[in-house]
C-alpha cells in the first residue's frame, strides 16, 4: 500500500511538471516567441548548445530555456549594446543541436561576454529587423 502511494505521488509530481512545461512553452510561442539556440563562451571549444524561447521586449531581447522552472528570462540582452561579430552556417556537430537551417550569429555585448545565437530563416529575419530597428535619434551599433 505505501509503495503504491509514493508510485502515485512521484506520478503526481511528473504529471505536474509536464503540464508547467507544456503550458510554459505554449505561453511563450503565441507571445511572440522564436525557437533560438544560444551558446555563450563560444570561444570555449567544449561549451554547448541551450534550447530556449527568444522574445523581443521593448529594447531587450530576452531568452528564456526550454527545460528551466525559471518564470523570468534567463538572459536578457539590450538592444543598444548588442553586435553581430560574425555570421556563419553551423559546422560539424553542431548542426544537430540547433534548429534545422540555422544560422549562427556571434554576437558581442559590451556589458556581457560573447555568445552565439542559432535560429531559422524566419526567426534571423525576424532578429536582424529587431536589431537594426530603433527610434529616431537613437545610434544603433554596427557590425565592422
Amino acid at each position: 500500500m505505501e509503495i503504491t502511494l509514493v508510485v502515485l505521488a512521484l506520478l503526481l509530481v511528473l504529471v505536474v511538471l509536464a503540464l508547467w512545461y507544456s503550458l510554459r512553452w505554449v505561453r511563450m510561442r503565441r507571445g511572440g516567441g522564436v525557437s533560438v539556440a544560444l551558446r555563450w563562451s563560444p570561444d570555449n571549444a567544449r561549451a554547448g548548445w541551450h534550447l530556449g524561447i527568444g522574445r523581443y521586449v521593448g529594447d531587450d531581447f530576452e531568452w528564456y530555456r526550454v527545460w528551466s522552472l525559471r518564470t523570468g528570462p534567463d538572459r536578457v540582452f539590450p538592444r543598444e549594446t548588442m553586435e553581430i561579430a560574425d555570421r556563419r552556417d553551423p559546422s560539424g556537430s553542431e548542426a544537430y543541436a540547433v534548429p534545422s537551417g540555422s544560422t549562427v550569429l556571434r554576437c558581442e555585448s559590451g556589458a556581457q561576454e560573447a555568445i552565439e545565437i542559432a535560429m531559422g530563416p524566419g526567426a534571423l529575419t525576424g532578429f536582424l529587423s529587431w536589431l537594426e530597428s530603433a527610434p529616431p535619434g537613437r545610434r544603433i551599433p554596427r557590425p565592422s
